[in-house]
Order: C-alpha cells, then sequence, then structure tokens
C-alpha cells in the first residue's frame, strides 16, 4: 500500500520481486556498523566508490564559487544592494538543476551525469581562473566571471548533486545502507570545514589561480567515474552487487584470467 501510494501505480510487481530477492540474499543478517563496511573486502570498491564521490561534493569547490560571487558581481556594474539577490539566484539555480537532474536521472543514467557534470566544472574552473586574472585589464571579462559561476553552479547541480546522494541505495545491501549513509554524511561535513577553512589561506597563496586545488578534485573524481564506476542504471540490485562481487575479489591467474573467490577456492583444492 505504501508502494502504491508512492509510485501512483498498482503494477508494482517487478519491484516487489527485487525488493524480497534482496531480502532474501541478506536474510540471517544484522545492520552493519560503520566500522564493519570498512574491514568488510566484499565492499572495498562500493565503500570507496562513496567515499570518493561524497568527498568530491564538497572539494570541488561548488561552495567556494559563493565566496567569490559579490566580488565578481560587483565588478560586472550590479548594484551594490541588488547583489544579494543575484546570489541568492545562484542557489535558486543549483536547487532547479538538482530537482531536474532527479528528474532525468533514470533516462539519462548515473554515471553520464556525474562524468559530465565533474567534467564541465573543470572546464568552467579553468576558464574562471583566466578571467578573474584578467578582470582589471578587460572590461568585459567581469561579465565572463560571472557566467562561470552560473556555468559550475549549474553543472554541479545537474550532475554531482542530484546524483551523489542516491549511490549507496544502489550499491549497498539493505544490511549496509544505514552505515553506508552514515560514512557519506560524515565526509560531507568533514569536507565542507575543510574547504571552509583551507579556502582563505589558498585564495591567499594562489590569488586568481586558487582554483587549481579544485580543478584537480574535478578531474580525479571524473577519472574514477570513467574507469571504476559502473552505471546502475536499470539494473537490479542483486546484478550491480555481482559487478562489484568481480571487482573485489578478482584475481589474476597465470593465464592471464580473473576468477572469483569460489574459482579460486576450487582452484586451490
Amino acid at each position: 500500500a505504501a508502494l502504491q501510494k508512492l509510485r501512483g501505480t498498482s503494477d508494482l510487481s517487478a519491484e516487489l520481486e527485487e525488493m524480497l530477492a534482496e531480502q532474501a540474499a541478506v536474510k540471517g543478517q544484522r545492520a552493519k556498523n560503520p566500522w564493519e563496511l570498512f574491514q568488510n573486502p566484499a565492499v572495498r570498491w562500493q565503500l570507496l566508490s562513496i567515499v570518493v564521490l561524497s568527498s568530491a561534493m564538497q572539494l570541488c569547490g561548488n561552495d567556494s564559487m559563493y565566496s567569490y560571487a559579490a566580488y565578481v558581481f560587483q565588478e560586472a556594474g550590479i548594484p551594490q544592494d541588488k547583489i544579494p539577490y543575484v546570489v541568492i539566484g545562484t542557489g535558486s539555480c543549483e536547487l532547479i538543476t538538482s530537482v531536474t537532474c532527479n528528474m532525468i536521472i533514470d533516462y539519462a543514467g548515473r554515471r553520464p551525469l556525474l562524468l559530465g557534470g565533474y567534467t564541465f566544472m573543470a572546464g568552467w574552473a579553468i576558464v574562471f581562473m583566466v578571467a578573474l586574472s584578467q578582470q582589471t585589464q578587460i572590461s568585459w571579462m567581469p561579465y565572463l566571471s560571472m557566467a562561470c559561476i552560473f556555468a559550475y553552479i549549474l553543472s554541479f547541480g545537474i550532475g554531482p548533486a542530484g546524483v551523489t546522494g542516491v549511490l549507496p541505495t544502489e550499491i549497498f545491501d539493505q544490511m549496509s545502507r544505514p552505515a553506508a549513509y552514515m560514512i557519506c554524511g560524515s565526509l560531507l561535513w568533514f569536507n565542507l570545514f575543510l574547504v571552509g577553512t583551507a579556502f582563505p589561506f589558498i585564495v591567499k597563496s594562489l590569488a586568481h589561480f586558487c582554483y587549481i586545488p579544485f580543478l584537480v578534485v574535478c578531474v580525479c573524481t571524473a577519472l574514477y567515474v570513467w574507469f571504476f564506476l559502473p552505471e546502475t542504471k536499470g539494473k537490479s540490485f542483486l546484478e550491480i552487487s555481482e559487478e562489484f562481487r568481480k571487482r573485489n575479489f578478482k584475481t589474476k591467474t597465470r593465464a592471464g584470467f580473473y576468477k572469483g573467490p569460489e574459482e579460486i577456492k576450487t582452484t586451490r583444492l
């Protein structure tokens, strides 16, 4: 009844079948603690994925864009009393794109949105640093800087902001999800504190090129998504867990093939 109300349809046989299959797979297990996930080799790559993506959410520099927003808007000629409303507008753009991402995520897929979001953010970070360095020499550069702020925030909202939060549900089983979300939440707040504390020193040290550390984070995260994160769109939890199981336990043999844990055990016997 709850699912029917949530989905708005009475045809839930496929979803119920998947939920029951997942429940059967973890039958007899208890809910995991966060530290148990770090000790469990069966969730090594799942855990690494949420650590990388949850950390990148704050370390990508999206929140730091708001620190520059007032300065850039002032240089672009926006009246001082109107700047707070424009800054609110940038936050509204992030909210709108995050909602939009949740509407299209099942059509576009998780990997393309994450990959596209971090790739575009890396590109806009380069343009933004160039625009900042030339802002006093070229009259129209403040407008380019302003466009970069909106583009950077939009890229963040349409990709990382909308996708990262749903991944623990899709790549962890029912017994591990609460612990996985606790790890994600802790990393989000810790890295937000880290960026907030370090950003003034980064600006003082690198001046207009202060976005180089964030650029590196965006590029590295995009590479991780490209090489290591499987697509979860249209797959059941058991299919997703099987992909991670092969990655978690693969061992290369002399013949150059990879074997899972059961095959390795059989070979040894």
